[in-house]
């Protein structure tokens, strides 16, 4: 199995850690902030205008699920499928901060705080 990396710089803009998908891990994605083709999603478009690293960093919605980007249809569908809790991810960066956090999650292979 190949080692996960800790990098912070693999931390998606609403809160997964791209370090531990197995996309990125196969070379056939690199990464939500290096990810051209995701020019779709609001979450990444709304980092990127306020020039955050993630969600963590919002000033505006101190509980991202009160934001309609965040939380939205399409990402409930995926939090469903793939038991992530983005919400706690965001939380876990606020409270280690983006190199505990990237730590973490390479060490158990997470690519999310899962849900319960």
């Amino acid at each position: 199995m190949k080692t996960i990396a800790v990098n912070a710089d693999l931390i998606a803009y609403c809160g997964l850690y791209c370090g531990s998908c197995k996309k990125y891990v196969a070379g056939s994605c690199p990464g939500c902030h290096e990810n051209n083709k995701a020019s779709w999603c609001k979450i990444r478009s709304c980092n990127m205008e306020h020039g955050y690293a993630s969600c963590a960093e919002c000033k505006e919605f101190s509980d991202p699920m009160s934001c309609k980007k965040f939380n939205n249809f399409i990402s409930k569908f995926f939090a469903l499928i793939f038991r992530s809790d983005r919400a706690a991810c965001i939380a876990m960066i606020r409270e280690k901060g983006y190199e505990g956090f990237a730590k973490y999650m390479a060490e158990n292979g997470l690519q999310s705080v899962r849900k319960n």
